[in-house]
C-alpha cells in the first residue's frame, strides 16, 4: 500500500506567477462536470504555513493564550502573525514599504519567519 502525496491548491502560475482561477468542477457520483470561472477563495491564496496557523487560531476558538501553547510562541508573535492574515487576506492594507515582503510570502519565496524578521526590521 503506496502513500498518495497530498494534493495542494495553488494560487500562482508555476510558470509566469499570474494568478489561478478555477475552471472546471466535477462531481465524484455522477461524473457531471461544469465549465465556468471561479477566482481561488482568499483563504487558499494563503502560504501553507499560515493556512495551518488559521486553521489552528479556528481550532482555539480564537484563544490567543491558546494559541501561544500550541505554537509554543509569545503573544505579540501570535498577534503579528493575525496581522499578517488580515494584509494578505486583504482585511487591512500593507503599510507602505512592506508590500514586497507580503508579495514574497504569498508567492512562498519566504516563510512567514522570514517575512516575520524582515518586517521587525522595515
Amino acid at each position: 500500500m503506496s502513500v498518495q502525496p497530498v494534493k495542494k491548491l495553488i494560487s500562482r502560475c508555476p510558470f509566469c506567477e499570474g494568478k489561478l482561477e478555477i475552471s472546471r468542477l466535477g462531481c465524484v457520483q455522477c461524473d457531471t462536470s461544469i465549465e465556468t470561472t471561479l477566482p481561488i477563495p482568499a483563504f487558499f491564496r494563503l502560504p501553507p504555513d499560515m493556512q495551518e496557523f488559521v486553521m489552528i487560531f479556528l481550532r482555539c476558538q480564537g484563544k490567543i493564550r491558546d494559541v501561544e501553547k500550541e505554537l509554543g510562541v509569545s503573544y505579540p508573535t501570535v498577534i503579528k502573525r493575525l496581522d499578517l492574515v488580515n494584509v494578505l487576506l486583504g482585511n487591512q492594507a500593507a503599510p507602505s514599504g512592506r508590500k514586497d515582503i507580503l508579495e514574497q510570502l504569498e508567492r512562498g519565496e519566504i516563510t512567514v519567519q522570514e517575512a516575520t524578521q524582515l518586517l521587525k526590521s522595515t
